[in-house]
């Protein structure tokens, strides 16, 4: 299969969905086993923080990857309905 060059790209971005033939790709409906964020890294920010040390050790406890665990709770409670 070749690359597409950059014209082809172009020709592409300007026709109409319904006129770009996809009839050799097939159609994706199952997402289950998708990567959600794959590519979605958010820039970090270095700071200093307060936090319980019984806090800590229990994410130190389980995961060694605390801070990312510790992050990913903060994501998940500012994401959850109501807050």
């Amino acid at each position: 299969m070749k690359k597409a060059t950059i014209k082809e790209i172009e020709a592409l971005a300007v026709k109409d969905d319904k006129d770009i033939d996809t009839s050799d790709i097939p159609e994706t409906t199952d997402w289950d086993s998708a990567g959600i964020g794959k590519f979605y890294r958010p820039i970090k920010k270095k700071l200093t923080i307060r936090l319980d040390a019984d806090v800590v050790e229990w994410f130190k406890r389980k995961n060694k990857h605390y801070q990312s665990a510790i992050n990913k709770a903060l994501r998940e409670h500012i994401q959850s309905p109501g807050s």
